[in-house]
């Protein structure tokens, strides 16, 4: 048996809100208590951390991921006008800033390699100078190779003709465009073709680079969202294959494929080690692309309501194939007739299953951006939970973000309704959606207690909650994300400053260090303040990231 104690920090646990020790013993929190009572453990234990003052929590979980995709952002062609988080883009990217977007395409494919695929992603309308390119100009910076650029949603996409060529039939796919980004069932299918040119070693290569990250920033599991509209089976089974080899956070695999029986649920789960059949099952698209589905036009492209990608009767089926099945059924749903379609297909579930059935596998809405206020109470009502990135208000909310464009003021203000959503007792868990917005938990937190919309703000600790033993319990895991005697070591230990309790509202700006509070503190969030440091991350008592 290996017993490490951790000693002289801070631990951030329920068990004893003042604790500043605790003992690890074969990968499960053993003991958390005071420092005075840590001399005990001294002589048994195999290591002793001292943490000097640092803080330890329960590892990040972020619900919502693409690996490759993400390490393609990390090691390749970032467009991104500066980070779409405003701040410096990630470690070895090559982005926009301080270039114009097709200035930095032309650049990137002069270094690639004759037949090499030219990937890249993260561009917006910010990005070109000149507003975005067409096909042909396009072509003429990539030297006719073919070329898959995604916008920052990833539900549109810029490609060269090459690769159009390559796509039999793309002409007559819905969203196809001769001359701008396609969306909907076109932008899929060169997706498909653009992924399908990466060898394996350069998928692990991305995948590893993601996973190094997520391990660097304090997450402890990644939740991938795969899916055959994504990147395909071999490119989940290679992220499977390489969790299990090599240490590092956690990945649990979603499966986005419709089904309309209870065999067929079981088969296509087992067949992909999925964790359940959903993720991004996509039910619509997103508001940057003008494809998430709306009951009422968008703002600045009249009559357009956005695609349906699953009509209500085959979200019915999926929810009621899995609901049988007993797997955990999901969608992709970001418009509110998107949202009303997996509620509607979830109460018919219910009513053939009972609503205890459908509670009980906890199904997933992946976004769920817009949402009327009768979903929220069904989400209530039926254990809907609701997989969200507070990112997505930070990027694109305001009152002169994406949002308001797209939607005008008033439907913008209800965007990401955090609030609402955790008053109502709905389940929430975060993530990024990565690479659509960076990894970065403890920015995510801050954009969760700080929303563009005030009225939608939730505590710094609800936010960490849903970010840690929320994303755990959204996969049925009721017993992690918290650290207590026998729960498993998936921690983080961090660099950081004055721990507090802040409040969603006014009182922001009143902090509580009392000690008598017995409520954790946790860092101060406030927009401005330097984000927690993490220096060391540890899964399932396995360490997979110290700081140099």
């Amino acid at each position: 048996m290996t017993v490490i104690l951790l000693r002289n920090g801070n631990v951030y646990s329920p068990a004893d809100p003042f604790a500043t020790a605790l003992v690890v013993e074969d990968g499960t929190v053993a003991w958390i208590g005071a420092e005075g009572a840590a001399e005990a453990h001294v002589s048994s234990a195999d290591e002793v951390v001292d943490l000097d003052g640092a803080l330890v929590t329960p590892a990040f979980v972020d619900s919502h991921v693409h690996a490759t995709a993400t390490g393609l952002a990390l090691t390749g062609l970032d467009l991104r006008p500066s980070g779409a988080d405003g701040g410096p883009l990630a470690d070895g990217a090559e982005g926009a800033a301080g270039a114009d977007g097709l200035d930095r395409i032309a650049e990137f494919a002069a270094r690639l390699g004759d037949g090499d695929v030219l990937l890249g992603q993260g561009w917006d309308e910010p990005s070109f100078r000149g507003g975005i390119p067409d096909t042909a100009a396009l072509d003429r910076a990539v030297g006719g190779r073919q070329a898959y650029l995604s916008r920052i949603d990833v539900h549109s996409a810029l490609a060269s003709s090459a690769l159009r060529a390559a796509v039999p039939g793309l002409a007559g796919l819905d969203g196809y465009d001769p001359a701008g980004p396609l969306t909907g069932a076109a932008h899929h299918a060169v997706r498909a073709a653009a992924h399908a040119a990466l060898t394996p070693a350069r998928r692990t290569e991305a995948q590893r680079a993601a996973r190094e990250r997520a391990a660097a920033l304090g997450i402890g599991t990644l939740v991938e969202c795969a899916g055959p509209e994504i990147a395909g089976a071999d490119d989940l089974a290679l992220l499977l294959k390489l969790a299990a080899e090599e240490a590092g956070p956690e990945v649990v695999a979603y499966w986005g494929e419709a089904v309309d029986s209870a065999d067929a649920a079981r088969e296509l789960a087992a067949r992909h080690g999925a964790h359940g059949l959903g993720g991004d099952l996509f039910a619509d698209g997103s508001i940057g692309s003008h494809t998430a589905c709306l009951h009422a036009a968008y703002a600045d492209r009249s009559g357009v309501v956005g695609l349906a990608h699953l009509g209500a009767e085959r979200i019915a089926a999926h929810l009621a194939a899995c609901t049988e099945a007993g797997v955990q059924a999901g969608f992709h749903a970001i418009g509110d007739a998107a949202v009303d379609a997996v509620v509607a297909g979830a109460r018919a579930a219910a009513e053939r299953y009972g609503a205890g059935a459908v509670r009980a596998l906890r199904h997933r809405v992946e976004h769920a951006e817009l949402i009327g206020a009768d979903a929220v109470a069904a989400f209530a009502e039926l254990g809907l939970v609701a997989s969200v990135q507070p990112g997505f208000d930070a990027a694109w909310g305001g009152t002169e973000g994406m949002y308001v464009r797209r939607l005008g003021a008033e439907r913008a203000a209800r965007m990401n309704p955090f609030a609402t959503l955790n008053r109502a007792g709905v389940p929430l868990a975060f993530g990024s959606d990565s690479p659509v917005t960076p990894l970065d938990p403890w920015g995510t937190v801050r954009a969760a207690a700080f929303h563009r919309t005030a009225g939608e703000r939730i505590s710094v600790r609800a936010a960490f909650n849903a970010h840690t033993r929320g994303g755990h319990r959204a996969l049925g895991r009721d017993d992690e994300g918290v650290l207590v005697p026998g729960a498993p070591a998936t921690y983080a230990v961090w660099r950081t400053g004055e721990l507090t309790v802040q409040a969603p509202d006014s009182r922001l700006s009143a902090w509580s260090t009392d000690p008598s509070s017995g409520t954790p503190g946790l860092p101060d969030l406030t927009p401005g303040e330097p984000l927690p440091v993490c220096v060391r991350t540890v899964v399932r008592g396995v360490v997979v990231y110290t700081a140099d």
